[in-house]
């Protein structure tokens, strides 16, 4: 499978965005812990990339709440279903993990969903920084903590801003 690349400046550093030939595959942070070695193509005109690049942009800009872009991440079915889950957590809110493991049906398996959380190739527009622990503490991310933590501030002034809540 070819792969294309482009980056993108953030507020939260380099985007590196990555596609095949029909849909986005993976969003690493600049810092990405367990971010694979992956060989691409640069592929700044690629039309997945154009529309990803687009919609990131109007995110980071307060002007979007939710994402609409061909997506397939590569992971097991009990991940899949994880990162699944995860684009139903509403902006501006956070779900913890044991939420999420019973929002799935596997009640029990926060630890396995919060190790399927880790692995998300998709960050941000597979919203994994929304799951916190139980208490609401903010727990890793693989771009870090201070990244997750910006991102859940950015995301409640839009829902403020456009729920008025």
């Amino acid at each position: 499978m070819k792969l294309y690349t482009t980056t993108l400046k953030s507020p939260v550093g380099p985007l590196r965005l990555y596609a095949n030939e029909g849909a986005l595959t993976a969003i690493y942070l600049e810092n990405h812990k367990g971010a694979p070695v992956l060989v691409a193509s640069e592929g700044e005109s690629h039309p997945v990339l154009r529309e990803a690049r687009r919609q990131l942009e109007e995110y980071f800009a307060g002007e979007r709440v939710s994402f609409e872009l061909p997506l397939e991440p590569i992971g097991t079915s009990f991940q899949q279903a994880v990162w699944k889950a995860l684009r139903e957590i509403p902006l501006g809110i956070t779900w913890s993990y044991a939420g999420l493991a019973r929002h799935i049906g596997r009640e029990g398996a926060s630890r396995a969903v919060g190790s399927a959380n880790a692995r998300n190739p998709i960050s941000i527009v597979v919203p994994c920084h929304r799951v916190v622990g139980t208490s609401g503490k903010l727990t890793g991310y693989a771009g870090g903590v201070p990244t997750k933590q910006w991102l859940l501030e950015h995301e409640q002034r839009i829902r403020e801003r456009t729920t008025g809540r």
